[in-house]
């Protein structure tokens, strides 16, 4: 539906508001020439004529858009400050309820109510965000050894193999649907030192285990832990200066 815009006619048959805007060098609401609004023009024209109450329609086609000023935006936004609005069509009145429509008043509500989630119909109704396995994250703890040991301060976790049973692991998270993991390495003392350097190696346990693993699975989304502490021989997350005080250059 066309929208519409009523007017005043003055002395140069423009609302005066139009006027002031066009004196102020803005664009006012006028009529596009095609052959959709020729009866609105000739109906202006008219009303012009009369002096009297006429209703510009702005075309349901806008094949001429509106003529640029050649303003710049710290001009536009200038005229706006000094009070100097753009002209836009009039909001729109809001429709009448009908006859006999009650009014109901707000509710004084102290808290916010949860009946949408009172029961599992409910819930299940108009819940907006549903969790999957493909949502999930597996933590996986890997070792350079072949069988999966134990983690005594972790019941029923193991650290796995990262050639064998981290592959069967990794095989039956994505039989549920679980397709991304976040591995945590257990690097050899012998290869930890107090700045961590093997966290650098390019073939260390890590990087190797991706290899793997992105070989056989390559759609596997694979997260890895940035912490220093498996390469760390004081077990910190960081470099310990000399004073004792944790050094996290990466922090």
């Amino acid at each position: 539906m066309a929208a519409a815009s009523t007017m005043f006619n003055g002395g140069a048959c423009m609302a005066p508001a139009a006027a002031a805007a066009m004196k102020n060098n803005h664009v006012a609401l006028r009529p596009t020439v095609n052959n959709s609004n020729r009866r609105d023009l000739a109906l202006m024209k008219k009303a012009c004529r009369n002096k009297r109450l006429f209703v510009v329609r702005a075309g349901e086609s806008h094949d001429s858009p509106i003529k640029k000023l050649g303003l710049s935006d710290a001009e536009c936004e200038a005229a706006v400050v000094a009070g100097n609005v753009p002209e836009t069509p009039p909001v729109p009145p809001k429709p009448a309820s009908p006859a006999g429509t009650p009014v109901v008043p707000s509710l004084p509500l102290s808290r916010r109510p949860r009946r949408n989630r009172k029961s599992p119909a409910l819930r299940a109704s108009f819940q907006e965000t549903s969790i999957s396995p493909a949502n999930f994250v597996y933590p996986l703890f890997i070792h350079e050894g072949e069988e999966d040991t134990p983690i005594g301060a972790m019941p029923g976790c193991y650290r796995l193999g990262w050639r064998h049973g981290l592959l069967q692991e990794v095989a039956k998270a994505r039989d549920v649907g679980v397709n991304s993991v976040v591995l945590f390495p257990k690097v050899p003392d012998g290869l930890k030192s107090p700045t961590g350097d093997e966290a650098y190696n390019d073939n260390g346990l890590v990087p190797r285990t991706i290899r793997l693993l992105k070989d056989k699975y390559p759609d596997l989304v694979i997260y890895t832990d940035v912490a220093l502490d498996p390469y760390s021989s004081d077990g910190h997350d960081g470099i310990v200066r000399e004073d004792g005080k944790r050094y996290m250059p990466c922090a």
